[in-house]
């Protein structure tokens, strides 16, 4: 249709104005701190406190005492007060030397008339096929290598096939002979003498199998190890009767071929817990119907992924995580390391299964998973809650955390609203607390809670601590809480910043960002037994005026903060936590706006449309009381020439956020009986 009309007539045209504001993303805590298993060193988000326990575990044997890390406390706290999504970063000691376990071992299909070998009596793989001439047998056995990777060779278990007849031929007849699970190596022979064999040989002399590892092939079709790393997840044990692992545990997992089809080409694999028996299968995913085919859209590693990480900083001392692998992982628990065996145009022309591929597909069969290395307490005893250190925090060191929390710098791959490390503490570890500082400061979109004393401390201690901070993107919280540990049970004594996150999430699930996460209303401590200390008016006098909120115990009323102060000490509106998050909220949502304009035109066009998106949501928030007013500016009064001509696009917002009422004042004035009221 003609835009503009030539002669007389009539043009209907469209201005489609309805575009909808889009919502602001939802951003929730960060978290650093030991675990008992899990990814070391990638920040993981988590969306509830099962999906907690799944990938990070519970609690944990130290000095045959039951513990439960902070983090583990912290998070079943946030997610039961409201909490959606939780970034969560597992630090270990000597990170270097921590590796996830490998599945042992996953079998090729079975075929008969050839030489089978194996970790047991009844797992097979094939190996290689048997030759026979003159007097002697010789048999050359194809090994991946010359041990099954725990260093003490491997078995050979013999499915001899058409046995040499005594003219020197082959027979139809089939023989199987088991040999009783010995452990050979390269260059071993095994004797069977023709009576073991039931047949006659030629001349009547024995038949010799002579092994050799010169022409190696792959065995196993693919290899699984685990994402979680640590010893914790090594399961590979003796099988009982039943099914059941020795070592199987509810934090480690085991392997199961399920199904495999050899004319479709496709198999299917179960992630099982290990601590399941066959009579009880315990499954925790199921990939069906993969293929080891890598032009098929099924293949094994495009469905369960193979992608690792590994932490490393540049020589800036920046810390990255680069992603090795092609293929996402959609398993939370495994990652494909390898295919040994892959099977390309699995099909000839006809439909049909090339002969070549069948054998290379597993078994039925099911495995566990063993060489993980990385101890959790470096053979030490490790200090938990009230008992931490300065050199022991639950097993791990202060210089434990520096990667993790550099790590956490990167705002373009890591989004949150807060930064909790529970555990260290100003006093006892003051670098990894002040890199979190620096890091919340640095990134401008997120407020870090510390502790700035260990257990036991005085008033006075914690404002000499909280004085030699000056920041509006960190804030403190005294005193140490008593809670129920969710896995042991136990009462135990946790860090302020244990409770904190939890907080936050319920006044953003109940109110918004901007409203103060403190008093009656929001900051009822509901999981807190008791604080360390019950607060006195003049004790929470002294705190607030060093800047640190006062966790107070009223009566009816229970543990509550009473407080919400951010660190900076020049009295603006942004020494109040709740301004601070009305800041990093809006400043969040104008950023995504923004993000849509860059390498765009710098026309009425463009701005107009920052404009009919910014003013709309900071009218709700106006609305919902974070604003008592607001004006955006972007138009030709700062975009001059000169600054077009600079590839720049300037906005302006001004914003004046509402303010809590902390100080009541109530008058009570005493009347003389018939005295007039003011108006």
């Amino acid at each position: 249709m003609a835009e503009t009309l030539i002669s007389p007539g009539v043009l209907a045209r469209e201005n489609d104005q309805s575009q909808i504001t889009q919502r602001p993303l939802e951003y929730g805590a960060a978290i650093i701190g030991p675990s008992l298993k899990g990814p070391v060193e990638v920040p993981t988000i988590v969306s509830s406190y099962s999906e907690y326990l799944a990938i990070f575990g519970g609690s944990v044997t130290s000095g045959s005492q039951q513990y439960s890390y902070l983090n583990q406390v912290a998070a079943n706290n946030y997610f039961r007060q409201g909490g959606n999504s939780l970034l969560v970063t597992r630090i270990v000691s000597e990170s270097g030397d921590w590796d996830g376990a490998t599945s042992k071992t996953i079998y090729n299909a079975e075929s008969s008339g050839e030489i089978k070998t194996g970790e047991t009596a009844t797992s097979f793989t094939q190996v290689g096929n048997m030759d026979i001439t003159g007097s002697n047998g010789s048999l050359v056995v194809n090994a991946s290598s010359a041990t099954d990777g725990d260093g003490e060779g491997f078995t050979i278990n013999f499915r001899v096939a058409n046995t040499i007849a005594g003219t020197g031929s082959f027979s139809t007849a089939t023989l199987v002979v088991n040999n009783p699970g010995e452990n050979y190596a390269d260059g071993d022979s095994i004797t069977f003498t023709s009576e073991s064999l039931g047949a006659t040989e030629p001349n009547g002399q024995d038949l010799v199998f002579n092994i050799s590892t010169a022409n190696l092939q792959n065995q196993v079709p693919f290899v699984l190890k685990t994402i979680s790393k640590g010893v914790i997840m090594n399961s590979t044990s003796s099988e009982s009767s039943g099914g059941a692992l020795e070592s199987g545990s509810a934090d480690n997992i085991r392997w199961e071929i399920t199904a495999a089809n050899t004319s479709s080409g496709v198999f299917s694999l179960a992630i099982r817990r290990g601590d399941d028996k066959t009579s009880q299968k315990s499954v925790l995913e199921t990939f069906n119907n993969v293929s080891l085919d890598p032009l098929a859209p099924n293949y094994i590693e495009a469905v369960i992924g193979n992608s690792y990480y590994g932490a490393i900083s540049d020589d800036g001392g920046d810390f990255y995580l680069p992603e090795y692998g092609n293929y996402k992982n959609s398993s939370r628990y495994v990652y494909v390391s390898a295919v040994n065996t892959p099977t390309p145009n699995y099909f000839d022309n006809d439909g049909n299964a090339k002969t070549k591929f069948k054998d290379q597909l597993p078994i039925l069969s099911s495995g566990s998973f063993g060489s993980a290395t990385g101890n959790l307490f470096e053979g030490q005893e490790a200090k938990f809650n009230e008992n931490i250190s300065s050199t022991n925090i639950q097993g791990v060191r202060p210089v434990d955390y520096t990667s993790s929390i550099k790590l956490l710098n990167n705002k373009d791959d890591y989004q949150f609203n807060l930064l909790v490390a529970p555990g260290v503490n100003h006093q006892d570890h003051a670098s990894p607390v002040n890199l979190l500082v620096s890091t919340a400061e640095s990134r401008q979109d997120a407020i870090a809670v510390i502790d700035l004393e260990p257990y036991g401390a005085t008033v006075g201690a914690i404002v000499n601590q909280a004085s030699g901070f000056d920041s509006s993107y960190a804030a403190a919280y005294w005193p140490w809480c008593q809670s129920v540990d969710p896995d042991t049970g136990k009462q135990v004594w946790s860090p302020a910043s244990t409770f904190i996150p939890g907080v936050y999430a319920y006044t953003d699930a109940s109110s918004d960002p901007w409203f103060a996460p403190a008093g009656l209303t929001r900051g009822g401590l509901g999981q807190v037994i008791k604080a360390e200390r019950k607060l006195t008016s003049g004790n929470r006098d002294s705190l607030y005026e060093a800047n640190v909120n006062p966790i107070a115990t009223f009566p009816q009323q229970g543990v509550v903060v009473f407080g919400q102060k951010t660190l900076q000490k020049k009295s603006t509106a942004l020494d109040r936590v709740n301004v601070r998050r009305l800041l990093i909220a809006l400043k969040g949502y104008i950023s995504q706006v923004s993000n849509n304009l860059v390498f765009e035109q710098n026309t009425i066009a463009t701005r107009n449309n920052f404009l009919t998106q910014v003013n709309p949501y900071l009218e709700s928030v106006q609305q919902r009381q974070g604003l008592y007013a607001f004006k955006v500016v972007m138009d030709d009064s700062n975009n001059t020439p000169d600054v077009i001509d600079r590839n720049e696009l300037i906005g302006q917002i001004y914003l004046q956020p509402t303010k809590t009422a902390e100080f009541i004042i109530l008058d009570f004035n005493v009347l003389p009986t018939g005295a007039t009221f003011p108006a």
